[in-house]
């Protein structure tokens, strides 16, 4: 897989507001935010797009998703509600080719979009 801007991100090249990391993944705030709140989580295991992941490493959506929750618990906006969305190739939207999931939040449905 070929250099993304989240791997200068990851290895603080690129500064970004980084919200959270662990072992397996990382999630910062976006630059260009199409909700009020919009933050990328990001595996650090590569994968270009999500029909790259293997069956077997599964697991790494899974961690996505989980992650995502627990941060919109801890920033108290999971009951008010919050969207998850993967962009999977240029006609979807997916501008950088390592897999992430977008966590929008903080307007209703509608209010906001989903590129990246």
């Amino acid at each position: 897989m070929s250099e993304t801007l989240f791997h200068k991100i990851l290895r603080r090249e690129i500064p970004a507001d980084i919200v959270f990391e662990d072992e397996h993944l990382f999630a910062f705030r976006d630059i260009a935010p199409q909700a009020p709140i919009h933050v990328l989580f990001v595996p650090k295991q590569d994968f270009a797009t999500l029909n790259d992941v293997p069956e077997d490493a599964a697991v790494v959506i899974g961690r996505l998703a989980s992650a995502a929750a627990r941060y919109a618990k801890e920033q108290g906006f999971a009951e008010d509600g919050y969207r998850i969305v993967m962009n999977c190739n240029g006609d979807a939207g997916q501008t950088v080719f390592q897999i992430h999931l977008h966590l929008l939040a903080g307007a209703p449905l509608g209010r906001f979009g989903t590129q990246g």
